[in-house]
């Protein structure tokens, strides 16, 4: 129901805006074409547009605004570029072009001119009452002087109503300027003066100018969106339930804990991250300035997220959503990438947009515990684009190099998490390893002393320790094993293998399936809070088997039970 109105004059880059807006939807776009080819210069201008817009995206040469919008799925994203060439082909079908300098409409004109003012708010209406967003391009002509003849004067006039049509019922408009997006505020502000502490609930004034971008108005309240991508795990465990949703193996060993606790001895002093930083760069045959150290892994996708300015990101999905929830909220345009679950989850890198120049990608992947081959990742890494891989699950594979180990591949960035494995959730211990420049880039947007002495010892001890990491992600991987025999037991179930300390199970026809869990006192983490995933989904963690044991009875009751409605 979102309708967006992206204006520009000549050569402003209108339509390349418009067309980021609507790949930031993560939604399937339809491109509408409304004008007549009336010239070779048309027909080049119409083949550049089509070459920059991603090959998956549908174009419909079409004035009948209405129809191909309601022939859209009501989720498509619709692209209508533009107002100018479809004024100017219903202008001529209605008969208001003419020769004369001078030309009053009077009432044939006059009637003519409102007929096409009608349909466009047909349009409009029904763009409203959609699911889906609308996009339409429209340039500003009236921008320039006056024109002399009589039929650019029309033209113009009609533009100007029906530009104000559009606007009056978007619920954005945005001015392209040199091929950067301004929000035009739908008010004035109340002043100019920099808004206060007093000033009136949710008002903002904003001005980011290394980024070209002015937003005037109000903040729009928070959408039902942002709040799924940034619910995890950890807040779907009521109380006295079975923890199956946290994805972290329960409690570090007795030898870290020892460790830990040794440090608790220096906690008066500031914490010095050089050690941490100096063991996990060596850990990867790098020097210390291509590592970062980190409070949580989720920090980096935060500090990416401020830090950098793409023109395009581009989300690996289904997969951890706090990286989209960050680009979002950063402002920045994200496109959706969807795994293909009937090649077991594995990422086409052709469907990644070729202008993302900045694209996130989980390995192994959370939630589907897919690793993609190296290949893949090879094929994303290029000049002038950042790649990040999220390797939080790494620690739990036989070889957990990864592609840390791969300074030769351009722009990636691996992050690592130390919390799964080690169960060290509570401490946020992390570290990312990328090229110095970007390194130092991230660092410069920390407070200082960011992660605490604890987390920094715990990084070192962990870094160090290799076969006792081994050993515990062998005993993970063979309750893991279990846990996927005894799902595949269950009639009903599609269950996926998995390299991670989790597996996801897909139960068609029962959406309720948590909320039947939950009933018999075990949390399993809900599916429909990753892109590409619904009700019927669930993630669930490895845990020990008498555990497995207890959720495999619950699993085989839930779903030879008649579903019902979900209320989870």
């Amino acid at each position: 129901m979102t309708r967006i109105l992206v204006i520009g004059p000549t050569r402003s880059g209108k339509s390349a805006v418009a067309e980021r807006l609507a790949a930031a939807t993560g939604h399937p776009v339809v491109v509408i074409t409304p004008g007549l080819v009336t010239d070779a210069e048309m027909a080049e201008r119409i083949a550049a547009h089509r070459r920059r817009r991603p090959a998956g995206w549908t174009t419909l040469e079409t004035a009948d605004l209405a129809a191909a919008v309601m022939s859209s799925a009501p989720d498509d994203t619709v692209l209508v570029d533009a107002l100018d060439t479809w004024l100017t082909r219903r202008m001529g079908e209605a008969g208001l072009w003419t020769e004369a300098a001078v030309a009053p409409l009077g009432a044939a004109g006059r009637a003519a001119r409102d007929t096409v003012l009608a349909e466009l708010t047909g349009f409009w209406d029904t763009a409203g009452a959609r699911p889906g967003t609308t996009l339409v391009v429209a340039g500003q002509p009236g921008w320039g002087p006056t024109p002399t003849d009589a039929a650019t004067r029309r033209y113009l006039d009609l533009h100007g109503d029906a530009g104000q049509r559009l606007s009056a019922g978007a619920d954005r408009v945005v001015l392209a300027v040199a091929g950067r997006a301004v929000e035009v505020a739908d008010r004035l502000p109340a002043a100019l003066d920099p808004p206060t502490r007093s000033g009136p609930p949710g008002a903002v004034m904003q001005r980011e100018a290394d980024r070209g971008v002015v937003v005037a108005g109000r903040r729009p309240p928070p959408d039902d969106m942002a709040g799924r991508l940034r619910e995890h795990g950890d807040r779907q465990v009521p109380a006295g339930t079975v923890d199956l949703a946290v994805n972290v193996v329960p409690g570090p060993p007795r030898w870290l804990r020892d460790r830990l606790e040794a440090a608790l001895d220096r906690a008066d002093a500031y914490p010095d991250d050089t050690q941490a930083r100096a063991a996990a760069a060596a850990r990867h045959h790098r020097p210390l300035e291509e590592c970062l150290v980190l409070d949580g892994a989720a920090e980096a996708i935060w500090l990416l997220a401020a830090a950098l300015r793409p023109r395009l990101a581009a989300c690996v999905h289904p997969s951890f959503t706090e990286p989209e929830a960050a680009l979002r909220a950063c402002g920045h345009p994200v496109v959706r990438v969807q795994r293909d679950p009937a090649a077991g989850w594995a990422l086409d890198p052709a469907t990644v947009p070729a202008d993302a120049d900045l694209v996130v990608v989980g390995r192994p992947d959370n939630p589907t515990g897919v690793v993609d081959p190296v290949a893949t990742v090879e094929a994303l890494a290029r000049p002038g684009r950042i790649l990040v891989v999220d390797e939080a699950f790494a620690e739990l594979l036989d070889d957990a190099a990864g592609v840390a180990d791969r300074r030769d591949l351009p722009g990636v960035v691996a992050v690592r998490s130390l919390t799964k494995l080690w169960g060290l959730a509570g401490l946020r211990v992390g570290y990312l390893v990328a090229d110095a420049e970007l390194v130092a880039q991230l660092a410069a947007h920390r407070q200082p002393w960011p992660v605490n002495a604890l987390a920094l010892e715990a990084v070192v001890a962990c870094v160090e320790a290799d076969e006792h990491r081994r050993g515990r992600a062998r005993a993970v991987a063979a309750e893991r094993d279990h846990l996927l025999a005894a799902l595949r037991s269950v009639p009903g179930l599609t269950v996926w293998p998995s390299a991670a300390n989790f597996v996801l199970v897909h139960a068609p026809g029962h959406p309720d399936l948590r909320r039947r869990l939950l009933d018999r006192g075990l949390a399993v983490r809900r599916g429909d809070t990753f892109p590409g995933l619904g009700p019927d989904h669930v993630r669930i963690a490895v845990r020990d088997r008498a555990t497995t044991d207890r959720l495999v009875t619950a699993l085989s009751d839930a779903v030879a039970a008649r579903p019902s409605a979900s209320r989870s």
